[in-house]
Formats: structure tokens, C-alpha cells, sequence
């Protein structure tokens, strides 16, 4: 008897472990931008002006306010996204948004927030994406385009590919 209560919550431990959902996943991407803080936020602190930096972008459409703008992202690989800001602040630069429903065509994630910062960085300014985010299929067996790696590596890839954007818009002057 004592041993079948011991083994009981065992294997439902075991049970529950097989039953594993999504975990949260988390990439951070940043680049040093020769320009000041202020020129770099006076571009990348346009919450809808993504489109002018992000070479992924086809097309960014926002409206509302700074404090609870919302933006709609066409990418040129197909899909849109919209998201809003939950939280902006000018005078430390930095703003959070999140995304409103998936389209796994555009990003293959679901439920993501994120922060941009542009901070002082020697003679120039850094700026650091972090997002945070659910693989594109939260079932315990996704397909393997949607998985967490799937969703690490489009985010990384987006995260790099729009800082570099962002930095060769305001070191060379002019948005894409």
C-alpha cells in the first residue's frame, strides 16, 4: 500500500511532464548606431514609422497616440501584423508593444511583447530589441516550422535585420 502511494504521484508527475505546453521564449538583438541618442529616437521612436527602417516591412500604418498607438505591419513576405504600444516613454526612449492576433505567414510566434531602447553608447547610441513569445503552434507536438526554434530564429532574424536597417538609415541619412 505504501509503495502504490509513492508510485501514484509519481506517475502523474511523469504524466504531467509529457503533457508539457509551449514554454516562453526570449531573443535580444542590439547594435551600436554612430549618431546621438536623440537622432537615433528621433527615427526609431516613430512607433509607425518602421516602415521607413525595416527592410522586412512593405508597408506600416498607424494611428491612435504615442501613449496607445497601434500600428499594422504588411511584410513583403506576405502576412500583417498589428500591434500596440503598452507603454512609451520619449525622455528615457524606449517603448513596449505587444502583438494582437498571429499571422504565422508574417512570424511564425504567437502572443509577443516587446521593448526597444535606444541608449548613450561611447560617442554614439546603442539600441536593444528584446521580445518575449510563444512558438506559432502551442500544441505539444508543433510542426517544425512553428516550433520554438522556428520561432527563435524568425525573431532573430527580424530583431537583427531591423537593426541594421535602423542603422543605415540614421548613419546614412535617409530611411529605406
Amino acid at each position: 500500500m505504501r509503495l502504490s502511494l509513492l508510485v501514484l504521484p509519481l506517475a502523474l508527475a511523469a504524466t504531467a511532464a509529457l503533457a508539457h505546453g509551449p514554454t516562453p521564449q526570449k531573443v535580444s538583438q542590439s547594435i551600436t548606431i554612430k549618431a546621438s541618442p536623440d537622432a537615433v529616437w528621433k527615427v526609431a521612436g516613430d512607433f509607425a514609422g518602421i516602415g521607413k527602417w525595416h527592410p522586412a516591412i512593405a508597408k506600416a500604418e498607424g494611428s491612435g497616440s504615442k501613449e496607445s498607438g497601434t500600428r499594422t505591419l504588411t511584410f513583403k513576405s506576405g502576412g500583417k501584423i498589428e500591434e500596440s504600444l503598452d507603454e512609451y516613454k520619449a525622455d528615457a526612449r524606449t517603448y513596449s508593444y505587444r502583438m494582437g492576433e498571429p499571422d504565422l505567414k508574417a512570424l511564425p510566434v504567437s502572443s509577443y511583447s516587446a521593448t526597444l531602447t535606444v541608449s548613450p553608447e561611447g560617442d554614439g547610441a546603442k539600441v536593444e530589441w528584446m521580445g518575449r513569445f510563444y512558438r506559432g503552434d502551442t500544441g505539444n507536438e508543433p510542426p517544425e516550422n512553428l516550433s520554438d526554434e522556428a520561432g527563435k530564429a524568425a525573431m532573430n532574424t527580424y530583431f537583427s535585420e531591423g537593426l541594421k536597417g535602423l542603422k543605415a538609415a540614421v548613419e546614412g541619412g535617409k530611411a529605406k
